[in-house]
């Protein structure tokens, strides 16, 4: 039998929570990142498995972000699900690139099918956001995965998952872009022309407000998704 190169892993995956087993060919740093493919219906209930720390990954990025620096990335990509860890990342929307507007921003998601990362920054540069596996739109109705989770910076990094309690994950409208709700506000919540935000404590993340006010204006905002 021939040997395998000491870079080159072979995992056998087999699991009850798996369609079926099979045998992947990877590289040993890639296998770090690894999760077993399992039905979507389960990663909406489990933790997903993050990096171990020190990979130190940073995604490449088709554009520079005026909002992220390679630790802010660091840490984001590290609680990604690790199938979309190792994406290259594609700047979808800025309000420095193409003026405040929901509708815009919208349009510009229109026909994707990735995941999107959305990054606020308010005027007393809180840097804060959401993850979601389904692309912003419009729709009558919450939609969303339980992969669906809400992150903020200064001065420490937090990441707030779904809580499981209900289902408010993401809705799209018309007037505005809400992120989680149930109780007395949304988590995120932010107008038409994209000047104005909310953010409160809710259920559905039990989260700390993302700003230091529950009502705030926005600065810059950018839309990424993630391609592989």
């Amino acid at each position: 039998m021939k040997l395998l190169p000491e870079n080159i892993q072979v995992l056998y995956i087999a699991s009850s929570n798996c369609m079926e087993p099979y045998v992947e060919i990877i590289r040993v740093k890639d296998s770090k990142r690894r999760l077993s493919l399992c039905s979507s219906e389960d990663s909406e209930v489990e933790e997903p498995e993050y990096q171990e720390e020190g990979d130190d990954a940073v995604p490449v990025l088709n554009e520079h972000s005026q909002l992220l620096g390679d630790q802010d990335l660091e840490q984001l990509v590290a609680h990604l699900p690790a199938r979309i860890q190792c994406h290259s990342w594609q700047l979808v929307y800025s309000t420095a690139v193409h003026g405040s507007s929901l509708k815009t921003m919208y349009r510009n998601m229109k026909g994707l099918d990735s995941p999107v990362l959305l990054v606020v920054k308010d005027m007393n540069k809180k840097v804060f956001g959401a993850f979601s596996t389904v692309p912003f739109r419009v729709s009558k109705y919450y939609y969303g995965t339980g992969e669906t989770f809400l992150f903020s910076f200064n001065p420490t990094f937090q990441v707030y998952r779904w809580s499981g309690e209900n289902s408010y994950l993401v809705n799209g409208k018309m007037d505005s872009l809400q992120i989680g709700g149930g109780g007395n506000g949304f988590a995120l919540w932010l107008d038409a022309d994209l000047n104005h935000g909310a953010s409160f404590s809710c259920p559905t993340f039990h989260n700390a407000p993302l700003s230091n006010q529950e009502d705030f204006i926005v600065q810059d905002l950018e839309v990424w998704t993630m391609q592989s």
